[in-house]
Parts: structure tokens; C-alpha cells; sequence
């Protein structure tokens, strides 16, 4: 890739993975696997091309009314998914951070979740943050009632300070993937001034190719965050 210069900090709503595996007569639980896989080709992408923050929407506080069996699997593909990419995480120098409220999820899960958070703490390269039963409204909410707790004034520094992503720089470059146009509850805080890229390709066929293009789309944008 040409030196360009490349967003601080990449969210992705990984959408598509369901009618992806409809299209081709395939069960939707293959879509979520083929989508972990491509969750690995474009996390290590990243590491590679010197990205520092990679936000990934993984399951969101409005995926709970999908399907039982569905559900299910993906909490199964989650502790999979975990289970496997922490060499994965170890050897590209990925540090792993989840967001969300994972008090809903199975003490099993949580324990995976934060050990994989404790034992990638030392890296140094990119962080690597999961969104994982995850809605902003939802944590907007919980910080401000933190700071109700602790007896804060409301205010614009004190909410990001008890936000989930506390520590994590805002969103530079946002990208949807299967031809939804719309942000679906996702760090509606931090993307205030995010660059935005809609893309029509399904995510288990999102490659480090097209995410090439679309970042050096990215470099020729003029980002002037409300002056002139």
C-alpha cells in the first residue's frame, strides 16, 4: 500500500453475514463463521498497515431478539472465536479490549473475555476493540448514571471519561459493509466527526483489498470538523 494517510482509529459494522449464506442456499450460522475469518484477514490487515484502533460491532443489545438457536451460536462462536485468535492476537502485537454490557453474557464467556483482555494487555500495537451486546444509547446511559453514582457534574468531558471506549481516541473513518446505509446504534458518540463509507459488499467477502481502496478514498477526503 502507497503511504497515505490511514484513519487513527477504524470502526466497522460487520453486516451481511446472514443473507450472505442465504444467498447461497447456506444456513445462516455459516455466514457468522465465514465472518469470523474475516474478522482475522482484515484485524491483522490493520496491525500490519499501522492502524492503532480497530472497533468492530461483533453483537449489538438488539441482536438478542434473533432467533434462540441463533443466539446461540453465536455465544458458542464467540467463546470459539476467543479461544483461537489468542496467538492470533499474541503474534501481530494486537492488544484485545471489549466494550458493551457484558453482564448479559454467560460467566464462562465473561471470564474468557477478560482473560483474553488480561493476557494481551502488554501489546503495543493495535488495539483490537470488540462490540459485544453493545448499543450506544445503552452506553451513554450507564455513564451518565456513573456519574450520578460518584456524584459528577454532567458534562461533556466527565460522560467520555465513563464511557466504554474511555482512553480510545474518537472514530476517524466509519465503514458499513452490505449496502445498509444507516449507523444501527453504534458509537453515536464518538463519530461525531467520523468520516463515513458505505460499502455494497457482504461481510464474509470484505477483503484487505477493498479496504485498501477505501482508505486511500479516505486520504483524499478534507476533514475540517466544523470550521472551514
Amino acid at each position: 500500500m502507497n503511504k497515505i494517510t490511514i484513519p487513527n482509529h477504524l470502526a466497522i459494522i460487520m453486516d451481511g453475514n446472514g443473507r450472505w449464506a442465504t444467498e447461497k442456499g447456506l444456513n445462516r450460522t455459516k455466514g457468522h463463521e465465514e465472518g469470523a475469518k474475516t474478522v482475522r484477514k482484515i484485524t491483522t490487515h490493520c496491525a500490519k498497515i499501522g492502524i492503532k484502533y480497530l472497533t468492530l460491532y461483533a453483537f449489538s443489545t438488539e441482536n438478542w431478539s434473533r432467533p434462540k438457536l441463533e443466539v446461540e451460536f453465536l455465544m458458542k462462536l464467540l467463546e470459539k472465536y476467543f479461544k483461537s485468535e489468542l496467538s492470533v492476537y499474541l503474534e501481530n502485537n494486537i492488544k484485545f479490549k471489549a466494550i458493551g454490557d457484558l453482564s448479559k453474557f454467560s460467566q464462562r464467556l465473561q471470564k474468557i473475555i477478560q482473560e483474553t483482555e488480561e493476557k494481551t494487555s502488554h501489546c503495543t500495537g493495535l488495539t483490537q476493540v470488540l462490540a459485544l451486546n453493545y448499543g450506544s444509547r445503552d452506553e451513554i446511559t450507564r455513564a451518565v448514571k456513573k456519574l450520578q453514582n460518584k456524584n459528577l457534574e454532567i458534562t461533556e468531558k466527565n460522560i467520555e471519561n465513563h464511557l466504554d471506549t474511555a482512553g480510545v481516541p474518537d472514530v476517524d473513518l466509519l465503514i458499513r459493509t452490505s449496502g445498509e446505509v444507516r449507523v444501527s446504534n453504534y458509537l453515536l458518540w464518538q463519530i461525531a466527526y467520523a468520516e463515513m463509507f458505505f460499502t455494497n459488499t457482504y461481510w464474509p467477502e470484505f477483503t484487505p483489498y477493498e479496504l485498501d481502496d477505501i482508505l486511500s478514498d479516505f486520504d483524499t477526503r478534507e476533514r475540517r470538523f466544523g470550521g472551514i
